[in-house]
């Protein structure tokens, strides 16, 4: 028998037909190809994708010139600014790992993730500076080199940087040749899971899984050219879902803003055409609550994608009354963000708006380059059976899946163990294939020996005519073990009862299935819209923590 075919013979890797993949090389095909195409909007800034692209290089050279490479970690504590777009590029063209902070985040935790991933240089916004400037102080002498990008949208702060950004860019070179990563399993992104207990993980991701990522995009929520984006989404969450990196591919506009705000959004929409917009299921609870005056004169449709906690149907519903088209997705930091979608049927659009909205609250099946995503039973890694009743957890295999965490191979062997990443979200397969959350494993209430998913509780609350926002959490009771407690926010000048809220589940929802008490008030929510649950099951009696 030959040791070798054919095949292997003589047929090698080379220059001419390999080519590592990284999305860095979309930037470079738009600004040769669309050049004088918008690129960037913020305020009265317009910049084109050509300037971009030189500004992204003169940026990566300057780096080099301090010193940067690969396997640094440049890290950003930044809003939705040019500048948090233009390091998505830049950084990685100097060999190094982006790191966007989250900018809701307290001094120590910054702190934390400055040390623990060793950033070497940090862009920072005078927004933040009080938090920065404790987080610095903890890292004494071994604080980063600080880059201070100068914002006149942004609140007054006080100035912290070693250098002003500008300035810093202004030392590189415009011609600057940078390369490619040798291998596409290179990192290009550290971003860190919002810990609840403990310190947060270092989620670590690589040149090839964002490549793809941000083709994902394009492919599942068919994205045109030339899209003009609105970034209501963060870009420090998951890198903003790899979508500064997919504009670059469709050569789109990016609408730049620094926080969410309906009273802006809609002039904004209004004002530039806005296509597109991504975010939580709050960024669009806020839009669909917002005064009718602010979306007058906007006619068109506008694509909305969104993900976060599992999305109540009545929000998608809300958002296609107000002329938002939602398509949702689902995903981790893990995996880059969005890794599945609930991809459409015609056949839905014949159905009434609530079980559209029903079927479309659902997350789905695996994005177009991620290979696998299954319903499985976590004991054994068997699927689940397709009923739509029996319980599994969702698991993720294929290149849109992290390279792991940093420090921490005990974390990355649990959480690849058995050759699958483990989501630890609970799901049923529905017949059609398509796979929905009922509940994230800590999350479940195991009342008298039944399992309630608190997603179903919470859909129920989301349609009363008062509720805003609302979440349920298990609460421990004598005869049952654990019951329902609901948390409700109401919409603005909305009154309601607690007993009037029983009242209305038990309309919907098995009685055992129906919360025993009803809190008011604000929820507490993470800087991407997400509901802290573990705040309400502090305040909640003999509460899973």
């Amino acid at each position: 028998m030959r040791s070798t075919h054919p095949y292997q013979q003589g047929l090698d890797k080379n220059s001419a037909n390999f080519v590592a993949l990284s999305p860095l090389s979309y930037i470079e095909r738009s600004a040769h190809v669309y050049p004088e195409r918008l690129a960037v909007i913020y305020g009265e800034r317009r910049q084109t994708w050509a300037t971009t692209y030189t500004r992204c290089r003169q940026l990566a050279n300057a780096l080099q010139a301090r010193g940067v490479g690969t396997g640094d970690t440049v890290a950003v504590m930044l809003p939705n600014v040019p500048a948090m777009l233009e390091a998505h590029f830049a950084v990685p063209m100097s060999g190094a790992v982006l790191n966007t902070l989250n900018t809701r985040l307290d001094a120590e935790a910054i702190a934390f993730m400055l040390q623990h991933g060793e950033a070497t240089v940090l862009l920072t916004d005078r927004e933040f500076a009080s938090v920065v400037e404790k987080a610095l102080a903890i890292l004494g002498d071994k604080r980063p080199f600080v880059i201070e990008v100068e914002d006149d949208l942004a609140p007054t702060g006080k100035a912290l940087g070693d250098v002003d950004y500008e300035s810093f860019i202004a030392q590189g070179d415009p011609q600057f040749a940078w390369q490619l990563p040798a291998d596409e399993w290179d990192a290009i992104a550290l971003n860190y899971t919002s810990g609840t207990t403990g310190n947060p993980k270092g989620v670590v991701t690589h040149h090839r899984g964002a490549y793809l990522n941000a083709a994902n995009n394009v492919l599942s929520w068919q994205l045109p050219h030339h899209a003009v984006y609105l970034w209501t989404l963060p870009m420090f969450h998951c890198n903003g879902w790899c979508f500064p990196w997919t504009m670059a591919l469709v050569a789109g506009t990016s609408v730049c803003l620094r926080r969410v705000d309906p009273a802006v959004i809609f002039p904004l929409i209004r004002e530039h055409a806005i296509t597109h917009l991504c975010g939580a299921p709050i960024v669009y609870s806020m839009l669909v609550h917002a005064p009718a005056a602010l979306r007058e004169g906007i006619e068109h449709i506008v694509q909305g994608l969104i993900a976060g906690a599992a999305p109540p149907a009545a929000v998608i519903e809300g958002c296609e009354s107000i002329g938002i088209r939602i398509t949702h997705v689902y995903g981790l930091t893990e995996v880059y963000g969005p890794a599945a979608v609930c991809a459409q049927q015609d056949a839905w659009t014949e159905l009434p708006a609530e079980e559209h909205a029903r079927l479309n609250a659902r997350q789905g099946v695996a994005y177009p380059l991620q290979q696998a995503m299954a319903v499985l039973d976590p004991e054994t890694l068997q699927p689940v059976p397709a009923d739509g009743v029996t319980m599994g957890e969702i698991f993720f295999r294929g290149n849109i899946v992290m390279k792991g965490y940093l420090k921490n191979p005990v974390a990355t062997a649990e959480a690849f163990a058995g050759g699958w990443f483990h989501t630890g979200d609970l799901a049923v397969l529905h017949p059609d294939g398509y796979a929905q959350i009922k509940d994230r494993s800590k999350d479940i209430i195991i009342s008298g020996g039944e399992n309630i998913s608190s997603i179903e509780v919470e859909d129920v609350l989301h349609r009363h005519p008062a509720v805003m926002l609302a979440a349920v959490v298990a609460q421990q009771d004598e005869k049952w073990g654990e019951v329902p407690c609901a948390f409700v926010e109401l919409k603005p000048g909305s009154q309601t009862t607690e007993e009037d809220i029983i009242m209305f589940c038990r309309t919907l929802l098995a009685r055992f299935k129906v919360p025993k008490r009803v809190v008011f008030g604000p929820l507490p929510k993470t800087s991407t819209g997400k509901i802290q649950k573990f705040v309400l099951r502090a305040q909640t009696p003999g509460a899973k923590n």
